[in-house]
């Protein structure tokens, strides 16, 4: 099964490390969302309710995003990895999602610990990976986690 991991990761890159190792341990091509305007420190800091990952999720903003991906529709499987944010994924990885066309693609999805737990993640993305099947979320911590769930997940 033709497999691509995208992932978006924010400041401290616990995504982005998690993503590249599960790449190599599966033979996975690897796409970094980036946004068009990269997300400063500040941009980044939840707790102060004018950041602007706050004002983003809580206006349900898009963020536009760099780079696309030309053979998308070579792929059967696509793992969307991201760092959780209000138990849903961050807008730029919504955004990103939207821009493709999912019909026939089973998605799953991990995300690393923002602050707020899995929730409904995976019910959450249903609507920007339309024609998709996702197959579920999970909250991880190591690569082996995810290799696990995984395993487990498309037998």
């Amino acid at each position: 099964m033709k497999t691509l991991i995208t992932y978006f990761s924010a400041e401290r890159r616990t995504t982005a490390k998690i993503a590249k190792e599960l790449a190599s341990m599966i033979d996975a091509d690897i796409f970094e969302i980036v946004p068009e305007e990269p997300y400063t420190a500040a941009d980044m800091r939840w707790p102060n309710p004018l950041a602007r990952c706050n004002r983003e999720k809580i206006g349900n903003k898009d963020v536009p995003v760099a780079g696309k991906i030309e053979n998308f529709d070579e792929y059967e499987l696509v793992i969307v990895a991201f760092p959780i944010w209000y138990g849903a994924a961050p807008n730029v990885v919504n955004t990103f999602c939207k821009g493709y066309d999912w019909s026939g693609k089973k998605i799953a999805a991990f995300a690393t610990s923002g602050g707020s737990g899995i929730g409904k993640t995976a019910e959450k993305l249903k609507p920007f990976v339309t024609g998709g099947e996702v197959l579920d979320a999970i909250l991880v911590h190591s690569v082996t986690e995810v290799k696990d769930w995984l395993d487990k997940l498309i037998k």
